[in-house]
């Protein structure tokens, strides 16, 4: 693996656990579990990303590392329909 990927999966891993304790700290103010969501997939995103930097990758592996960031991604489309029926259900409130 070069250097240079390396780095740039160390900056997203970074970046990602910034931005789950962003959100965590929404989570913490608000009780939200659309923030708690977010937060999660923020963190599984950031680990698959350290996974990614430390296992040597050969073609066998690959899918399983991928899975991290499958399923952050899923965890976020979930937070979002989860927000929009509880605000739907407040409207008919």
């Amino acid at each position: 693996m070069t250097p240079l990927r390396l780095l740039l999966l160390g900056v997203m891993a970074m970046a990602s656990f910034t931005i789950t304790l962003i959100f965590l700290r929404f989570w913490v103010k608000t009780r939200d579990r659309f923030f708690g969501f977010f937060a999660a997939a923020f963190a599984i995103a950031g680990a698959g990303r350290v996974i990614q930097a430390l296992v040597p990758q050969s073609d066998d592996q690959a899918p399983l590392i991928y899975l991290t960031q499958l399923l952050a991604f899923v965890m976020i489309i979930y937070a979002i329909v989860d927000k929009n029926r509880s605000l739907r259900r407040r409207e008919k409130e």
